[in-house]
């Protein structure tokens, strides 16, 4: 199943569609169009933990756990600084987070400042969701391949490219199949040379 409906299903995108008062359509093509960076950024911090994917369950618990998914969905104003602390963590900075935003707002032809809204949401639902699925820091037990399984298929859902996946046990497993225009892996890197703002 697509990563968007998987999404969609959690009722995460009707959440921050009340939240900013947009249509719920809106929220879809916003998310849509963020999400290629979000998965790029959580991708470099799997590569970056020396425990690789299982490194990741225990940063995402670290960050919130499954309790940013919750906060997200509860009647209560959502707590984006919460958010804001995940894209920090997988994008390093506030330049990343506005060129993310302009990327997305020239493909969904939503404005940018609303996508800068939603990018902690979605920072939120997409970690809230994979501490949900992947079992996070609260399952240490749990099979080395589970988030691993978990993030390349979602991974290979969003772009079509989940037949490329690799075995689960090969150093990220399924994320490499994240398709991405110069072929290094992660589409977020691409979205920052676009904007001009590469990583260093």
């Amino acid at each position: 199943m697509d990563i968007r409906d998987l999404l969609a299903q959690t009722g995460g995108f009707g959440a921050m569609a009340r939240e900013l008062g947009v249509s719920e359509d809106q929220a879809a093509r916003g998310a849509e169009a963020l999400l290629p960076a979000v998965l790029g950024g959580f991708k470099k911090q799997a590569q970056a933990q020396p425990a690789g994917l299982e490194g990741l369950g225990g940063l995402l618990g670290q960050l919130g756990g499954g309790g940013l998914l919750d906060n997200l969905l509860s009647p209560e104003p959502t707590d984006t600084g919460r958010g804001n602390d995940v894209l920090g963590q997988i994008f390093g900075g506030k330049d990343v987070s506005r060129a993310v935003a302009s990327q997305a707002a020239s493909q969904s032809g939503l404005s940018p400042d609303l996508l800068k809204k939603m990018l902690p949401m979605l920072a939120m639902l997409v970690a809230g969701f994979m501490a949900k699925q992947g079992g996070g820091a609260a399952a240490p037990a749990a099979p080395a391949g589970g988030l691993g399984d978990l993030l390349g298929g979602l991974l290979g859902a969003a772009t079509g490219g989940g037949a490329r996946a690799a075995p689960a046990g090969g150093g990220l497993g399924g994320l490499g199949s994240l398709i991405d225009m110069n072929g290094d892996g992660n589409a977020l890197d691409d979205i920052l040379r676009m904007a001009g703002k590469a990583m260093r």
